[in-house]
């Protein structure tokens, strides 16, 4: 005969479990913790789109607030049944906890990683007036005038503890150059202060970057990241100029930590489906977004190698939150 208490016990425990299991009766909300119009948004847009055959209804709620921090702890702190996935980036996760402020929810602890997104460089960019009038074609160029100029040149940036920010104070550090690093609040901002000629050079956003480079108005010295993007591949990355240059955006959907592993898996696969899936394919080439394929433990690696990795940069950057 089973006793009351480990029956109770038993009991409690079998409501908790499926109260935080998906709820069918309720669409899936999935927050974007950034405005509107960006590449998270329109990701996470083509995202619900593709694993609604899998998921059913599933709703896209902008909710951008204190860097991202807003609409992350949402999921963090969410309660039983409100099915609710966030489009988690390098900045929420694996930046922002080492910038010495105290967050209101744990990177480690408060959320399940579904699948990685994507994983895209920034890329510097000037104008296409200011390449032309100091013979700017590569990074290789733009370090040998800064050196022969020192702090002649400013570089923007899109908020203090940016990856932007981050990738100017690493250019910085690792060519040893003496340029200033102005702020702007977002990307948008940095982008058209050096339209108006406010700054000489931007570590931009590449989904933002890229219809200005099409058109002619800016010109890509480098991308970020290790090895050439799909949308830029003739634009070298930085570490060829600049060896040991290495910085990515990157995002991806996390679910609270108490989603049972058997959702976090149906979630996860839907959108992998959803990411692999031919017709959307072609609309994240454009933002130059190829496909990942990493999900759940492989993932949550990832994330953990992220924050050990940004942990070092801010350290030996020495930037501090704003």
């Amino acid at each position: 005969m089973v006793k009351r208490p480990l029956l109770l016990a038993a009991l409690l425990s079998a409501s908790v479990f499926s109260a935080f299991a998906q709820n069918a009766a309720q669409p899936l909300s999935f927050v974007v913790p950034y405005p509107a119009g960006g590449p998270l948004d329109t990701s996470a847009h083509l995202l619900s789109e593709g694993a609604r055959q899998n998921l059913g209804a599933i709703t896209v709620t902008n909710k951008p607030g204190a860097g991202g921090v807003t609409g992350v702890d949402l999921i963090a702190k969410a309660q039983p049944q409100q099915n609710l996935v966030v489009m988690g980036a390098v900045a929420t996760h694996a930046v922002l906890p080492h910038l010495g402020k105290a967050l209101s929810y744990d990177v480690n602890t408060d959320f399940k990683p579904l699948i990685l997104v994507a994983r895209v460089p920034n890329v510097l960019v000037t104008t296409k007036a200011r390449a032309a009038e100091l013979k700017l074609q590569n990074t290789t160029d733009l370090v040998a005038y800064i050196k022969a100029h020192p702090n002649g040149l400013k570089l923007g940036a899109a908020g203090n503890g940016s990856i932007g920010h981050i990738a100017g104070e690493m250019f910085k550090t690792l060519a040893n150059l003496r340029i200033s690093n102005q702020q702007y609040e977002g990307a948008s901002a940095a982008q058209k202060a050096l339209l108006k000629g406010e700054v000489d050079v931007v570590f931009d956003n590449l989904a933002s970057a890229l219809p200005l480079i099409a058109s002619g108005e800016l010109v890509p010295l480098a991308v970020t990241t290790l090895s050439p993007n799909i949308a830029l591949p003739n634009v070298p990355p930085m570490n060829e100029a600049v060896p040991g240059f290495d910085v990515a955006t990157w995002f991806g959907v996390f679910a609270p930590a108490s989603l049972p592993d058997k959702d976090a898996q149906k979630y996860a696969e839907a959108f992998q489906a959803a990411l692999n899936d031919p017709k959307y394919r072609s609309q994240y080439r454009k933002m130059g977004i190829a496909q990942e394929n990493m999900r759940l433990l492989e993932f949550s690696e990832f994330v953990k190698r992220e924050n050990r990795r940004f942990q070092f940069l801010i350290s030996a950057t020495k930037i501090k939150a704003g």
